[in-house]
């Protein structure tokens, strides 16, 4: 059965796949010892940098979308206070379009800083879990291998 998968290919390689079903001698698994264990640490690298880009974008689309909410929220702020202002010049119906303004556009920017709170959580913690947990489960599957 021909493996196309690079990686499966090498863990087939490195458990001795090539010797037609014999046992590996120790000396030769001491020689391919050093080999496995960088090329595991590479691997865990590689899956730990992938992981921490992915937290990373979801974090920074959390923060643009809090960061707009901010922005609208202040033309709220500047909507209400131009009722406020419209309000005491005129006494009546200018007003009362501004406020329904200011409202809708703080109401908007609720639900905005409401998405972007939300996105930022899901990234967060910033700690690679997938890696973490990859790594302890390689530690357990030497530790059994050595004990037997």
């Amino acid at each position: 059965m021909a493996q196309t998968n690079p990686m499966a290919q090498a863990n087939e390689t490195a458990r001795g796949g090539g010797r037609a079903g014999q046992d590996a001698t120790i000396g030769e698994l001491a020689r391919q010892l050093p080999e496995q264990i960088s090329r595991l640490v590479r691997e865990e690298l590689r899956l730990a940098q992938l992981e921490m880009t992915q937290k990373g974008k979801r974090a920074g689309i959390g923060a643009g979308m809090l960061g707009g909410g901010g922005v609208i929220a202040l033309y709220g702020v500047a909507a209400l206070l131009a009722a406020a202002i419209l309000a005491l010049a005129l006494v009546l119906p200018t007003w009362a379009s501004a406020l329904i303004v200011g409202g809708v556009l703080l109401l908007v920017s609720a639900a905005l800083a409401g998405l972007g709170r939300k996105r930022v959580k899901q990234a967060m913690p910033p700690v690679p879990q997938q890696t973490q947990a990859s790594v302890g489960a390689d530690v357990e599957e030497i530790k059994e291998r050595v004990q037997r």
